[in-house]
Order: C-alpha cells, then structure tokens, then sequence
C-alpha cells in the first residue's frame, strides 16, 4: 500500500512539473509519458507485493476412481408441451 501511495505520489508530483515547469521542452514530454505509466507500474507493485499465503507442492499423480455409469431413463413417448396464454382472447 505504502509503494502504491508513494508511485501515485510521483505521478501527482509528474503532473504538477509537466504544467508548471516552463519553458516547455523535451522535459515535459518525459514529465508527461512518465505520469501516464506511473499507474501501471504502481498497480504491478502493488499486486507483487509479499505474499503471506505459502503453497505447497502437490503430487501431479492421483489415482483417480471412475465414476459409476448413471442409470439410462426410458425417454417417455411424447415429450410434455407447455402452453402459454397472454390473454383471454388466446384459450
């Protein structure tokens, strides 16, 4: 959180030069590119941040049982129809 406050701190402090600082020149442009990429790299610092959850490895071999067959149900003759009546003038 703190490297995330202090790089849009930067990007804030970019901003401010790029309008401020004149004559206008090559540094403004650096002043600007840099403001705009800023974001990014606060976001990837702060999502590579420690992480406190360890993980172990996990054997890639399991035995896996197979499931039983689900039983076949008779399909009936005649699938059910289902009607839908917006209004009296329908039935």
């Amino acid at each position: 959180m703190r490297r995330y406050v202090l790089t849009m701190s930067i990007r804030i402090a970019c901003f401010a030069l790029m309008v401020l600082v004149q004559p206008y020149g090559w540094y403004t442009w650096v002043f600007g590119i840099s403001a705009a990429v800023l974001p990014y790299i606060a976001v990837v610092f702060a999502n590579a941040g420690s992480d406190s959850t360890e993980t172990g490895a996990e054997s890639p071999v399991q035995e896996l049982s197979a499931p039983a067959p689900a039983p076949i149900e008779s399909q009936p003759a005649t699938p059910p129809v289902f009607t839908i009546h917006e209004g009296p003038k329908d039935r």
